[in-house]
């Protein structure tokens, strides 16, 4: 059996969650998120977290807009929509009701 194949799915499972808690602080460029991540040691890399926004954009989860840049192009800033916030909460809530099950059955003693 593969641990890094499992480490990997276990990340990815909490991806989503870990990238709309983010947002929800407060507007976010992709490279400020992927450096959030990094300083969690979450990694994250481009060619997983653009088409992710993508489709958490395209599911009404969040919003963007452009913002001038005074070194480039202008830069796709991200947002939570009110759905968003909704579905965060909910995910929040099952992220606790998860941890409390998994610590209790890991640290559980014979």
């Amino acid at each position: 059996m593969d641990v890094e194949n499992s480490k990997a799915q276990m990340k990815k499972g909490i991806l989503e969650y870990c990238i709309l808690s983010i947002i929800s602080r407060e507007e976010a460029y992709a490279s400020d998120i992927i450096d959030e991540m990094k300083k969690s040691k979450l990694l994250v890399v481009e060619g997983t977290l653009y088409p992710l926004l993508s489709r958490l954009k395209n599911d009404g989860l969040l919003n963007y807009n452009w913002v001038e840049s005074k070194s480039g192009p202008p830069r796709k800033y991200y947002q939570l929509s009110n759905e968003g916030a909704k579905f965060l909460e909910e995910l929040g809530q099952t992220w606790k009701e998860l941890a409390a099950a998994v610590s209790h059955i890991t640290n559980k003693k014979n």
